[in-house]
């Protein structure tokens, strides 16, 4: 019942863009993903109906991008119809998980795109083929793959180093703010370039070198979702995605070949690095926890309940790193904390 209703939204946004407004994400394939995994099926389809007011029509082509050019349009949003009509063709013709392991390696440097949405709204549609394969979620793969390749949007590298590794936690407080604040996340993000300080934090990815990397990619999840309890404030949007775009590769690496691993954990530290430096403020703000012992189911029904997309989404990696920490109450708490500042009252 539930892969059907989740098919269903699939059909329904079809032929709606990745975009609204020239730049404001489509969320409606990534909150539904949700709701649907955390048994909130019901609640879907009439959040649809209030979320298509925001809904765009899928732009259209201009010209055909061809197999062996496919460099020259790669990061021009005005191409983003012909990525689309290019991924229709590459998944009608080949395995799903043929062309994501072609087009992951050529995509990764650019995890930036559409503030890290393009990585994210493929882990979901991964997570979700992973469960079952259909026609409707193979075709929102391709949607994401056309999203990300259209905003393609590399990150200024790292230093040579080696540097050394740290827990994320502390990883992230390390991390040098950028200096000028007041516009949008691509100036935000231009500014690394000049930073003394980003290719050190950009390098050292964090936790143990021995570790395997699911183990540091969900701990550099875990991290940047106990940091925005405290951190969140400043840019209660924009922080959210510290957090969700690890936690989307952390879904694609099932997979993805393991050669691949690695350079998608460092690629996954330098978003959460680049969001984390974009929109931290200056100091923390203690997070405004309820004096009742919160439950972590609480996390998703009032995410859900509040209907807002970031909060369904950061609900959702909040559940998975109270998962991988034993229960502990104070992660819930946290979590509690964090999507009361997202949904509001």
């Amino acid at each position: 019942m539930t892969d059907s209703i989740l098919d269903e939204v699939y059909e329904r946004i079809r032929h709606t863009g990745p975009e609204r407004d020239g730049w404001l994400t489509n969320h409606a394939p990534m909150a539904a993903e949700v709701l649907v995994r955390h048994g909130y099926g019901h609640l879907v389809h009439p959040w649809l109906d209030t979320y298509a007011d925001r809904l765009e029509e899928r732009p259209r082509g201009i010209s055909t991008i061809e197999t062996a050019q496919w460099r020259d349009p790669l990061g021009d949003p005005s191409r983003a119809g012909d990525w689309l009509d290019y991924f229709a063709r590459e998944l009608a013709g080949e395995p799903w998980r043929t062309v994501l392991v072609r087009w992951w390696p050529r995509l990764l440097p650019g995890i930036a795109a559409g503030a890290t949405h393009g990585v994210i709204r493929v882990g979901h549609a991964v997570r979700a083929l992973l469960d079952t394969e259909t026609d409707g979620r193979i075709a929102e793969l391709g949607a994401g793959l056309a999203y990300w390749a259209a905003r393609w949007q590399p990150l200024a590298p790292p230093g040579a180093g080696p540097y050394p590794t740290t827990d994320p936690r502390s990883a992230l407080d390390r991390v040098p703010r950028v200096p000028d604040q007041r516009f949008g996340i691509r100036a935000r993000l231009a500014q690394l370039a000049e930073s003394t300080q980003w290719p050190a934090s950009a390098g050292a990815v964090p936790g143990q070198r021995g570790a395997d990397v699911p183990t540091r990619l969900a701990a550099i999840v875990d991290a940047a979702v106990a940091r925005y309890a405290s951190h969140g404030y400043a840019s209660p949007i924009m922080l959210v995605h510290a957090a969700t775009a690890p936690n989307a590769v952390l879904r694609t690496l099932p997979a993805l070949p393991t050669p691949l691993w690695t350079p998608s954990l460092d690629a996954a530290w330098a978003a959460t690095a680049a969001v984390t430096a974009a929109y931290s403020p200056a100091r923390a703000r203690p997070p405004l926890i309820r004096r009742s012992a919160p439950q972590i189911a609480e996390v998703m029904h009032r995410a859900a309940d509040s209907g807002d997309e970031h909060a369904i989404k950061f609900a959702d990696a909040a559940v998975d790193a109270y998962a991988r920490s034993g229960d502990d109450p104070t992660v819930a708490a946290l979590a509690v904390a964090s999507v009361d500042l997202l949904a509001g009252d």
